[in-house]
């Protein structure tokens, strides 16, 4: 086999193959180093690398493990690479700032516990912004991380490292988080899929507000079935985790295949209103009629999202203040404005503003659930724009609309966050240069795997999926 023909076969068919013994894991890993020695200068997606040596050694131990008749788990031999937000014992964690760039952890986190324990190789990190904040990757410790469809592009952010690495067959599969979009967004952008899962099916360790649901972990991959393999070993409840669901990780290995014949969903171009650049609607509009194809009743409405944006905003003040606030007290020089920005509306909250924010989650909550009664998934944009020049920071205008701050651009992700439904980001489409879209499939209340089922049925449909960034590859 090639190169290319390892580095862009499916995960699910790569641990098939290594399993049958049919491929080695020195096999694939050879050829997914080979691929970022060539890929990677181009894209600086996966930073902090460990020696080729190395996790050529682990390769080898995998492969004499399966000669014994031992294997560890559905990853066995699978290369991956951690978003540089996660803890990774003994391999720099830096969150992008240059004030953790030489940091080494000496613990790993619970995502990056399972994975390994499921036989995948850690070969490094991904990179993402700094201390995740915005949905553009870049830091001054590592740079910025391009769009292999058009390299003078964004990837989005914050999981942008793990969606190019994918994109470019560097990774088979890879980790990332989501509070206002950054498993979706970057995914939409590089065309593979991001699935933000429901809070607590992906337990997190550490977390300092553990109780918290506005962020999640979990899988980004290239198709569908390979997020449901990577959730069937990072998914499942961990007493580190107390709102962590009890459903086992094993739902995850159920097939994927279903009927939709009469299934009622939501079509929506704007979540009631918000500014949508034209390039992104047609992408969705020309997709439209797979839904009705598959047999689903499709009607043009939403829920009612009011107090959306004042709920997101104060909790993600909220949390900023609460992991940065000592951080910014030392070493605000070296914080970036936006983060520095949002610590301190965090530090102007009350405590009637926080209970206030609260009371309008509930209701948010309950409008949403009355709606979702009724229809089983609501489909809509992941980001109101296409990808956008590397050099811009963040989007200051749609189609019209002035956006104020540097999150406010993201708002169809973020909507979604704060009503805690699952939702991903699947491969739809393309504008005419060439720039991929994504489409937003949004489940019922902890439904995931009512979610992987209808984007699994939508990318069997448009193969978009399978369409590979045309300059580098």
């Amino acid at each position: 086999m090639s190169e290319s023909d390892i580095c862009y076969m499916t995960a699910t068919e790569m641990a098939q193959r290594i399993q049958a013994r049919e491929l080695s894991c020195r096999e694939v890993m050879q050829a997914h180093l080979t691929r970022i020695d060539r890929i990677n200068p181009k894209v600086n997606a996966i930073v902090s690398q460990i020696p080729p040596e190395q996790v050529l050694a682990a390769a080898d131990a995998a492969d004499e493990a399966l000669s014994r008749g031992e294997i560890a788990g559905p990853l066995h031999g699978l290369p991956i690479a951690h978003k540089d937000l996660v803890p990774t014992k003994g391999l720099r964690t830096t969150w992008g700032s240059p004030i953790f760039k030489d940091f080494v952890p000496d613990h790993d986190g619970l995502i990056v516990q399972r994975l390994k324990k499921a036989g995948a190789i850690t070969i490094g990190k991904t990179n993402t912004p700094e201390f995740g904040a915005g949905s553009q990757t870049f830091n001054p410790v590592f740079g910025e991380t391009l769009n292999p469809y058009d390299i003078t592009k964004t990837c989005g952010g914050s999981s942008g490292g793990a969606a190019v690495a994918l994109a470019c067959g560097m990774l088979p599969l890879a980790d990332g988080s989501d509070m206002g979009g950054s498993l979706r967004n970057p995914g939409n952008f590089c065309n593979i899929t991001g699935f933000r899962t429901s809070p607590g099916r992906v337990p997190i360790w550490p977390n300092l507000v553990a109780w918290c649901p506005l962020s999640v972990e979990g899988p980004m991959a290239r198709t569908v079935r390979d997020l449901a393999l990577m959730l069937s070993v990072i998914a499942g409840p961990h007493p580190y985790s107390p709102i962590s669901v009890a459903e086992p990780a094993s739902l995850f290995r159920r097939p994927l295949d279903r009927d939709f014949k009469d299934v009622r969903i939501a079509w929506s171009k704007d979540l009631g209103g918000l500014p949508v650049d034209p390039r992104v609607t047609r992408a969705l509009e020309n997709q439209r009629h797979v839904f009705e194809d598959l047999g689903c009743i499709v009607e043009e409405n939403q829920p009612d999202f009011a107090d959306a944006d004042e709920i997101f905003k104060v909790w993600r003040a909220w949390n900023f203040e609460l992991a940065f606030a000592e951080l910014l007290k030392s070493k605000r020089a070296l914080i970036k404005d936006s983060v520095v920005w949002n610590i301190e509306q965090g530090q102007k909250l009350t405590g009637p503003q926080i209970g206030r924010a609260e009371v309008k989650r509930t209701e948010l909550y309950h409008r949403v659930r009355e709606f979702m009664q009724t229809h089983e998934f609501l489909i809509c944009p992941v980001n109101q724009v296409p990808p956008f020049d590397i050099s811009q920071r963040w989007v200051q205008n749609i189609d019209g609309v002035k956006m104020n701050t540097y999150i406010d651009w993201m708002k169809s992700c973020y909507y979604i966050t704060v009503t805690g439904l699952p939702a991903i980001s699947v491969p739809c489409g393309f504008t005419l240069e060439g720039l991929p879209v994504g489409m937003q499939i949004v489940g019922r209340h902890r439904d995931d795997f009512g979610v992987l089922q209808m984007a699994h049925a939508f990318e069997g449909a448009t193969k978009m999926w399978q369409r590979r960034p045309p300059t580098l590859l």
